[in-house]
């Protein structure tokens, strides 16, 4: 009896770690989703999730495969799928942080000590890429004093393009010029 008590404590204490983890997983992504910058990388939450999903994925191979339910594996399935969402959510809201503030991103130590290792890489093969191509398209065709993707002259000393964070982005600043008009044409009509 003892040890039926004990295994299933256990099964209770695996639960509650897994609802939790993926508990912090969702606000982890709430919380990168509505910040405008990027934050601190979650990497010990994202490998335990890693893991927790490797577990259901052998959990849901072993019910199958035993003749389980198909009831409680689809639940299982459900819980995975969950899972794995909110991990490729919230890797998919860092890396579009990553791709849209590259240079500022990789010229800021601190949002750099933000990143991940993979994602240090990510970024610098980005901004590498973006530079070859801007170089390739345009860059070669200007004046000599005009090719440089982070400076606006020879004579400028730092890099005075594209490496500060504005928070407010030409996107943000479209959609309330959108909303002014909107209003400014339902006033001319309600006149």
């Amino acid at each position: 009896m003892a040890s039926n008590s004990e295994a299933g404590g256990s099964a209770d204490y695996e639960t509650l770690m897994s609802t939790s983890d993926v508990e912090l997983l969702k606000r982890a992504w709430r919380n990168e989703k509505a910040a405008p910058e990027i934050l601190q990388y979650e990497g010990a939450l994202v490998d335990r999730a890693k893991e927790q999903i490797e577990l259901v994925e052998e959990t849901i191979e072993d019910y199958v495969e035993n003749g389980i339910d198909p009831l409680v594996v689809s639940l299982y399935q459900m819980d995975l799928d969950r899972a794995q969402f909110l991990l490729r959510s919230y890797l998919r809201v860092r890396l579009l942080k990553i791709e849209k503030f590259m240079f500022h991103n990789l010229n800021s130590e601190e949002a750099e000590r933000r990143l991940s290792e993979q994602e240090k890489v990510f970024a610098t093969r980005c901004a590498d890429d973006l530079a070859k191509h801007f170089e390739e398209t345009v860059l070669l065709k200007l004046p000599e004093n005009y090719q440089s993707v982070l400076k606006q002259s020879l004579i400028s000393e730092v890099d005075d393009m594209g490496t500060s964070l504005n928070l407010i982005t030409l996107d943000h600043n479209l959609s309330w010029l959108r909303l002014f008009a909107i209003i400014s044409e339902h006033s001319l009509h309600s006149s």
